[in-house]
Order: C-alpha cells, then sequence, then structure tokens
C-alpha cells in the first residue's frame, strides 16, 4: 500500500500552494484507491527553531541521551517517522523574499539529522532517505524564469533541490505557477488562470 506526504507551508486558506496540493492529493487518491494520505499543515502549528539543546541532543548517541535530550527530539523523530513510512511526497511552496516560507525551513532543519537522513564517510556525504518520489509546488507572486529580469532572484527551487537531494531524495518533480500576484486583481478569472497548472499536477500526480 502506498503512502503518501503532503505538506503545505502557506498560512492563507485560499492560496495557491493549497489549490495544487489539493488537487494533487484528489488525483493521487484516485489512482491508488488503497493508499493512505498523512497530511501535515505547517503554517497552521509552526516549529520551533532548533537550539542549542537539540543540536547536542543529536549529536548523542541514542543510548547515551538524556530523558531531557530525548524529549528535544521527539517532534523531530515524528516528522522522520511520516517521511520514512511514505513512498511519495508533495510539498506545496510558495515563494517569500526569493525564498521558501520559514516555517518550511524549520521542517526542513528537524528532519535534516546526520545519521537519519544523512551519513558521512571517508568518500563524503550520502543521503539515507532514497527510493522516494518528490513533487514540488510552487507558487510565485512575480515571474521567475530564466531569461526573465527576476529569473536571478528565483532561490526556491536551487535550494529545494540541493537540500533533498543531499539526503537522498533525487526523484523530484517541480510543477511552478508564476505570476501569481495578477490573482489579486478582481478582473482576473482565478480557474481560467491556474487552469494550465492544474492540469500540469493532475498529470504528474495520476
Amino acid at each position: 500500500m502506498s503512502t503518501l506526504l503532503h505538506l503545505d507551508s502557506s498560512p492563507l486558506p485560499t492560496s495557491v500552494t493549497r489549490e495544487l496540493g489539493q488537487e494533487f492529493e484528489k488525483t493521487w487518491k484516485a489512482a491508488h484507491p488503497d493508499g493512505s494520505v498523512i497530511y501535515r499543515d505547517l503554517a497552521s502549528a509552526p516549529l520551533k527553531p532548533v537550539d542549542a539543546g537539540w543540536i547536542y541532543a543529536v549529536y548523542t548517541p541514542p543510548e547515551a541521551r538524556t530523558p531531557e535530550q530525548a524529549g528535544a527530539l521527539t517532534l523531530s523523530d515524528e516528522l522522520l517517522a511520516e517521511l520514512e513510512q511514505a513512498d511519495e511526497y508533495v510539498f506545496g511552496v510558495a515563494m517569500h523574499n526569493f525564498s521558501i516560507p520559514s516555517v518550511f525551513k524549520l521542517w526542513i532543519d528537524q528532519i535534516s539529522r546526520v545519521g537519519r537522513t544523512f551519513t558521512y564517510s571517508s568518500e563524503g556525504a550520502k543521503g539515507l532517505l532514497t527510493g522516494k518520489k518528490l513533487t514540488i509546488l510552487i507558487a510565485t507572486g512575480g515571474k521567475y524564469e530564466p531569461g526573465t529580469p527576476f529569473g536571478a532572484f528565483n532561490f526556491v527551487e536551487p535550494y529545494l533541490r540541493a537540500v533533498f537531494g543531499f539526503i537522498g531524495i533525487t526523484d523530484i518533480t517541480v510543477v511552478t505557477a508564476g505570476g501569481t500576484s495578477v490573482l489579486m486583481s478582481p478582473a482576473t478569472d482565478r480557474q481560467a488562470f491556474l487552469a494550465p497548472t492544474l492540469e500540469t499536477v493532475r498529470t504528474v500526480a495520476a
């Protein structure tokens, strides 16, 4: 039985990434009638930043951790269990100040753990979360395609490909809805504007 992990990090209930993610999940469920979905809304319950206690706990061998250190890693362990359980991921990510939302970065910090999602050896770093498939649904207010005036300011896709590749996830598909700021105008037909992107999402999710 397949499992999908669906994350969204937008604080807006009517955000483009939420609509794209919902369409992906609906299509995925139709294609996997026996599958299950783990959904986590990162904006509704923001994670805490990692602190010194968290870092010391991570680098303490599990058998030597104090109860306080084990407690500091409880949420991280829960998030990692979701990642390990799922076969496929879909992450909704809106561009914030040319990069990812802060709540999504907090999630990445919690799951980037030596010995769990990556390790080091004499041959260098090795990702441990292999055999997974990831779809990233990005929404940007402006247009950031290569060759556009602000193309060099898009740090979302390059960063996410790098960080997830580092932990072993290399089967990555990115679907971007660019120029969504036009949806703020009442003259814009939202469904007509999003129709091509939604169709791409359905194709990818099927």
